[in-house]
């Protein structure tokens, strides 16, 4: 084979139902040569690996999940049904029809991105087992009332062989994969051996359970993984897209950049765009969780996935279906499931010792009574094959993903991203949040309050201060050009312009260096007299942004500026409070405009931060503290990344989505509670189920051993144990993350896409 650069391979899985089931699929390819980087999503069915094809082709890697009994089929093709899986052998039972390929315990049918409908779970190829086992065991109990003994104790050694040759099949796959200890192996090793020794009516009945316990976990599995995906089906299937003077259907995902679409009050927005014609409020719940209705005019942005409610709207597509809001949440959910939590890590490091522990124990306890105490062998080799099932990981196994996924869940619905387990995990131990200010505690959108010439007219300086921050996205850029706008000013022609990071900008403006910063430049720049300090005193001490303009560095007037903080800011600061966590605001802006709003919000302060100073600060917290960062993902990205947690604001942005750990897709400031809350509650889900699983296992080894309990009480715990664990992390998708204070903000805006350092970058 030529040599190929190693490169990125994705699979969809299908048939995994448990943390057990994506071991095993991760155990099967990272073995092969070229592979490396292996992630295997269990609710999305992904595998994603690195695969170097010059030592290892994709069919090799399909062949090796085929061959431990999953189906597998390239990303976005038709999936697989699992040939090898745990079906009852062909012609079992006559009249029973071929599965369908809908019959893997998934949605098998369409690529996870598309509605499907699952199968009723007596459809499946589990839930038919189940029904043929329990068939097969109620024909042997029948057997009993009308034939001897002896022919019903075959009835049930049939029941036993017919539900356990799938069993071992996959077993002995597992082995030959060099993955002997699986829960395959010890059933087929405990039910085998109840058969010798002549249990085989309890071998029959543990079958029988082992199969229902698969079959719940399925249920479970498909329960979780339809909560996720109800995300893509909040986009409609089809658009009115305008072509001239005429309207047609098509299909949403065919929609390009810079067509146009109608939506009618009561439609879905078909994807991501501008408004350029009509005005309505429009309900972006489904999307941020926001309850109440934005108002949307010309230039405002919509979400694919929300709801007109009021009035016909003119929307021009902004964003290829693949790149949308709900289709960037949906791969940030699934890639977050892929990076496992340190508990899952331990786990994982855990249960690969426990399982060889426990066969050990098995082994020691069905040779040891009978050689040393003269004990029978047969009774203690039943309890040896109890202790054996009772020492399934399953439960364990199971018990962080679940709630990771259950969580993430969660999250994506009420607005809250996590970037992974590792993030739920660090977010639950935080103890200090630092805030920017602009933008996160304050609305971001600055207006111009004051405006004091010293030399020239008004507009004069409006004209310069506005050439300088043309094309700004910094808030106080912009706030300046807008006041430049409604006073009917043009903007003085500028080239050269560039930002001071932290200080300002400047431009050259007719042959001179035009400048608007902060009063910091000004007063580098030897330009911040006794006078001028004095007006920018006063102004400040009213909790107003002061920007100078220089002109060659002569000072030519001052424009104030004000930026109010946020509706629910000093609630979500009273909620951190009562969390016990400690807040900080983290400002470049000047002492008595923070001191005004740090005041007003009860939150602790520092001002005059440059961006490294809030490195700096943010590294001092870390030292003795666990830290969330709160910012606007592009700004403070040096500060974000510092941070144990960094979190980025933001209604659905790039930015926000694509910067950082976490994200926050509505501009409520009570969501860092919320999700700091919700966290918490998935770290408290994660240590129940470990108690549960560790608990139940506990309690019926010692009982085996003892001899109080047998092999059907043992499968029971095993499998009761997986489907307790699963359902209690699905309690997770009923979870509220926000409290009962917390105080909505009437509109939900939406910042900017990119609110880069420029002119008067003070925040």
């Amino acid at each position: 084979m030529a040599d190929r650069s190693a490169g990125q391979r994705e699979w969809r899985v299908t048939g995994m139902d448990c943390g057990s089931c994506a071991a095993k699929v991760r155990g099967a390819v990272e073995r092969l040569p070229g592979v490396a980087e292996v992630e295997v999503a269990l609710m999305a069915e992904r595998l994603r690996l690195t695969l170097d094809e010059a030592q290892t082709s994709p069919e090799g890697v399909e062949k090796a999940v085929r061959g431990v009994g999953f189906g597998i089929a390239p990303w976005g093709a038709r999936p697989e049904k699992p040939t090898g899986g745990f079906v009852l052998p062909d012609g079992a039972f006559p009249g029973a029809a071929e599965p369908s390929e809908a019959e893997s315990g998934t949605e098998a049918a369409t690529p996870p991105s598309e509605e499907a409908t699952a199968p009723s779970w007596y459809g499946t190829a589990k839930g038919r087992l189940v029904l043929g086992t329990g068939a097969l065991l109620g024909v042997a109990w029948a057997s009993r009332l009308f034939f001897p003994a002896e022919i019903a104790h075959w009835a049930f050694v049939l029941a036993t062989l017919i539900g356990l040759v799938p069993v071992a099949r996959r077993a002995f796959a597992m082995a030959r994969a060099r993955m002997p200890f699986t829960i395959e192996m010890l059933m087929t090793i405990a039910a085998g051996g109840a058969l010798v020794i002549g249990e085989a009516e309890e071998a029959a009945l543990v079958v029988f359970l082992f199969a229902l316990g698969e079959l719940l976990e399925g249920v479970s599995a498909g329960k979780a993984r339809d909560s996720i995906r109800a995300l893509s089906k909040l986009v409609p299937k089809t658009a009115r897209l305008e072509v001239g003077s005429r309207t047609r259907e098509v299909s949403a995902d065919r929609l390009q950049v810079g067509q146009v679409v109608q939506v009618r009050p009561g439609d879905r927005v078909p994807c991501d765009g501008e408004v350029i014609d009509g005005t309505s409020g429009v309900d972006e719940s489904p999307v941020t969780g926001e309850s109440v209705p934005s108002l949307k005019e010309p230039g405002a942005e919509v979400f694919a996935g929300s709801i007109n409610a009021e009035a016909l709207l003119r929307v021009r597509v902004a964003k290829a279906a693949e790149d949308n809001t709900i289709a960037r949440i949906i791969r940030l959910v699934e890639e977050a499931e892929s990076a496992r939590a340190p508990t899952e890590r331990f786990i994982d490091r855990f249960s690969r010792v426990y399982m060889p522990a426990v066969v050990g124990a098995a082994l020691l306890v069905a040779v040891m009574p009978p050689l040393f105490f003269g004990q029978p062998w047969g009774e203690w080799v039943y309890r040896a094959l109890a202790l054996l099932l009772i020492g399934c990981p399953c439960a364990l196994v199971i018990s962080v993903p679940a709630s990771i996924a259950s969580a993430l869940s969660t999250g994506a619905r009420n607005g809250l991203l996590m970037k992974g387990g590792a993030v739920i995990e660090a977010a639950a131990r935080t103890t200090h949040v630092a805030f920017d200010k602009t933008g996160t505690l304050t609305h971001g959108k600055p207006r111009v309050t004051d405006v004091s010439v010293l030399s020239g007219s008004v507009d004069d300086l409006m004209a310069l201060a506005a050439g300088v921050e043309s094309g700004a996205s910094h808030p106080l850029g912009q706030a300046i050009c807008a006041e430049a706008e409604r006073r009917g000013v043009d903007a003085a022609a500028a080239t050269g312009g560039r930002a001071l990071p932290g200080k300002g900008a400047e431009a050259s403006i007719d042959g001179a260096i035009v400048s608007v910063g902060s009063p910091r430049l000004a007063n580098e720049r030897g330009a911040l007299t006794d006078d001028l300090r004095t007006r920018v005193s006063a102004l400040e001490a009213e909790g107003k942004t002061v920007v100078i303009v220089l002109c060659d560095d002569v000072p030519r007037g001052l424009i104030a500026l004000r930026d109010e903080p946020r509706a629910d800011a000093a609630d979500a600061v009273a909620q951190l409070r009562d969390l016990g966590i400690s807040s900080i605001m983290l400002t470049g802006d000047n002492p008595r405009t923070a001191l005004a709003i740090a005041e007003g919000l009860g939150i602790a302060h520092r001002s005059e931060l440059m961006p490294e100073d809030k490195v700096k600060a943010i590294r001092d917290l870390t030292t003795d503290a666990r830290v969330m960062m709160i910012g606007d993902g592009i700004n403070d990205a040096p500060a974000l990344a510092a941070a144990h947690v960094g979190v980025a604001m933001g209604s659905g942005t790039d930015v926000a989505l694509e910067t950082a750990d976490a994200a926050i897709l509505r501009n409520r400031v009570t969501d860092v509670a919320a999700k700091i809350r919700l966290a918490r509650a998935t770290m408290s889900n994660i240590r129940q189920n470990i108690a549960i699983a560790l608990g139940l296992k506990a309690v019926f080894l010692v009982t085996t051993v003892l001899g109080i309990t047998g092999l059907w009480i043992a499968i029971l715990a095993d499998t009761g144990a997986t489907v307790l664990v699963t359902m209690n992390a699905l309690r997770l998708l009923l979870f509220r993350p926000s409290g009962a204070g917390s105080v909505a903000e009437p509109t939900s805006r939406h910042t900017s896409d990119a609110t880069s350092e420029s002119a008067s970058a003070t925040s």
